[in-house]
């Protein structure tokens, strides 16, 4: 992980050449830390740019391949922030482990994993 691209290890664990290239966007969503409460201000125009990326890389995603949607990240805030695009840009943030759990073990990956724990306990599960 240490020697590649974050872009680079996500797009060869979902398996891009099957599933479709995950696009990288560096733009901050505006919700780190306290950001947004002490400087409302400068947060407010972070989030304006970052919606105007988010519906623009949206639109050329879907015009370039059969892309549902997903915005994808590794952050908390980030998935708070941008999570308030979901309306606007018409896609819906998870976090990447979500995903590659979703696509490497099935839609079902959840339940499965809270049944098994609830059957044998957690360590039976990462065992």
């Amino acid at each position: 992980m240490k020697s590649a691209t974050r872009s680079k290890v996500v797009n060869a664990l979902l398996d891009a050449g099957s599933n479709g290239r995950v696009a990288r966007n560096d733009r901050c969503c505006g919700e780190s830390g306290t950001f947004a409460v002490s400087r409302p201000d400068i947060a407010t125009q972070v989030r304006f740019r970052k919606q105007l990326e988010m519906e623009r890389g949206a639109a050329e995603a879907r015009a370039a391949a059969h892309w549902t949607g997903e915005v994808l990240t590794s952050c908390p805030s980030c998935l708070q922030g941008l999570s308030r695009y979901d309306d606007d840009a018409g896609t819906e943030a998870d976090y990447v482990v979500v995903e590659m759990a979703r696509r490497l073990l099935g839609d079902d990956w959840l339940a499965d994993y809270v049944r098994r724990a609830n059957a044998g306990g957690i360590e039976r599960v990462l065992v």
